[in-house]
């Protein structure tokens, strides 16, 4: 039996978190894995839930933190040297960045044989200035040294990585897309609807948008909010638009609304008010609130593969998307949703519009999105690729 040490950022909301907690649970009997995570910070949804559900139990490395805390990241490195040096792992597979960067430096201090990291997505762009975002170019090219491969989550980061960015050769760099537990969330829909819109105070009758994750600036609430206000002035009072998060972004969007005369709700201070934009905040049983959206949007600037979107589809909704990341990997324009380039209000809204008012082709697409996510990202299919990968190396003659 080989042994992992996985190492990830932090255990919060997203696909990431799905993608880490799956692979330490399921790639036995061939391995044996022992899973680092690093601390969140408070804004941050908590993703604890995710691990218990599958019976793991995590070893928090506090000092690992995302924020760039110098004195904290040489302790977290030499906490990982102390676990590598006790454990004896065949892999280390980091995920992320933070967690990319302490645990490729340190498993290479400790001569591990296999050493992978995982881009599940980057910062390369819409982060930062332009100084920084080079300067975090030329380490990420520094720190792929020190990983035997690299994994890309799309075919499009692939490219990125190799053509754009130039991280590291084409042979060093494999991509491995994410997988899920797609199961639940095609399962008890009308029931599930029923909840969802009961607990926020949508009617049945109602069209409900809604986009989901992190309120950040870089998913662009800002653009959300301008469709919005697009498809309000030509549909009338029955579209509802909701965002099912929260974060720092929050008293930005609630600016936003009023400068574009939207309603607003926060439904943790003001529960099943009626505005035209109802801010959630967190909510974990997403399967319930996919159901109760009729369509199901993302507007961000930057992404890797948004595990939203694969969730929707598998929820059988439509999806409508800026052209970002590896967002052409999973959804096909004009079959199973609409694809716009990033700033593109009208054209997103003109979508919106005409899935609104085709229920038909509503439906058509989510027969094809569910089709086309079952057979790219299931669990089954992330766990096959992963111990062909590590094997691959692992038993070169």
């Amino acid at each position: 039996m080989y042994k992992i040490l996985r190492i990830h950022n932090r255990l919060i909301v997203g696909g990431p978190s799905h993608n880490v907690t799956l692979l330490t649970a399921y790639l036995s009997p061939e391995f044996e894995t022992k899973l680092l995570v690093g601390k969140k910070d408070p804004a941050e949804k908590d993703a604890t839930y995710i691990a218990q559900q599958l019976g793991l139990t995590p070893i928090e490395i506090v000092e690992m933190r995302r924020s760039i805390l110098p004195f904290n990241d040489i302790v977290a490195y030499f906490k990982i040297k102390k676990i590598i040096r006790q454990y004896k792992p065949d892999i280390v597979h980091t995920h992320a960045s933070k967690s990319g960067a302490i645990g490729r430096m340190a498993a290479k201090s400790c001569k591990v044989p296999l050493i992978v990291h995982t881009f599940h997505g980057n910062v390369f762009h819409s982060y930062f200035n332009g100084f920084l975002t080079s300067l975090i170019i030329r380490i990420e090219r520094y720190l792929a040294k020190k990983a035997d491969a690299i994994i890309a989550i799309s075919d499009s980061q692939r490219n990125e990585l190799i053509d754009v960015y130039k991280i590291a050769p084409a042979e060093k760099i494999f991509t491995i897309p994410l997988g899920f537990n797609l199961e639940k969330f095609s399962v008890d829909q009308e029931a599930k609807k029923d909840i969802f819109r009961k607990k926020y105070g949508f009617e049945n009758t109602d069209i409900v948008i809604g986009i989901i994750g992190r309120l950040v600036p870089v998913k662009n609430h800002e653009m959300f909010l301008e469709v919005a206000a697009l498809v309000k002035a030509n549909r009338g009072n029955n579209i509802r638009f909701v965002i099912i998060g929260d974060g720092e972004s929050r008293s930005l969007i609630e600016k936003k609304a009023a400068e574009l005369n939207l309603s607003y709700s926060y439904f943790i201070t003001h529960p099943k008010v009626k505005t035209d934009i109802t801010v959630t905040s967190w909510e974990t049983e997403i399967d319930q609130a996919l159901a109760g959206l009729d369509i199901i949007v993302l507007t961000s600037h930057n992404e890797g593969t948004p595990v939203s979107l694969i969730e929707a589809q598998a929820a059988y909704k439509p999806v409508v998307s800026t052209n970002v990341g590896g967002i052409e990997d999973i959804v096909q324009h004009g079959e199973t949703g609409f694809i716009t380039e990033a700033g593109d209000t009208a054209s997103f809204a003109q979508h919106i519009q005409t899935l609104i008012e085709a229920p038909e082709l509503r439906e058509k697409m989510g027969k094809k999105g569910y089709e086309n996510v079952i057979k790219r990202y299931s669990k089954q299919r992330l766990i096959t690729d992963m111990k062909h990968l590590y094997l691959s190396f692992l038993e070169k003659e």
